[in-house]
């Protein structure tokens, strides 16, 4: 698991790129800063599924820190 910022809120992750298409992020507790999160849960109330919605600039995040080699995929 490697250590991951937002841009936008500044909430540390813990990340681990199992290949291209999968990704397991643990949030640590007190994640409620994130602003995308909370927008969210205010619209459309708790996720009704096991499925957690995404933060689009946590995943921009992630995807950059994939491209400049500071997470690794695994299978790769």
């Amino acid at each position: 698991m490697h250590p991951v910022s937002c841009e936008r809120c500044a909430t540390t992750v813990l990340v681990r790129k199992s290949s291209l298409a999968q990704t397991s992020v643990q949030w640590p507790d007190g994640a409620e800063g994130c602003v995308e999160f909370t927008e969210a849960l205010a619209v459309d109330g708790p996720p009704r599924t096991a499925v957690i919605p995404t933060c689009t600039r946590l995943r921009a995040a992630i995807e950059r820190a994939v491209s400049a080699g500071e997470l690794a995929v695994v299978d790769q």
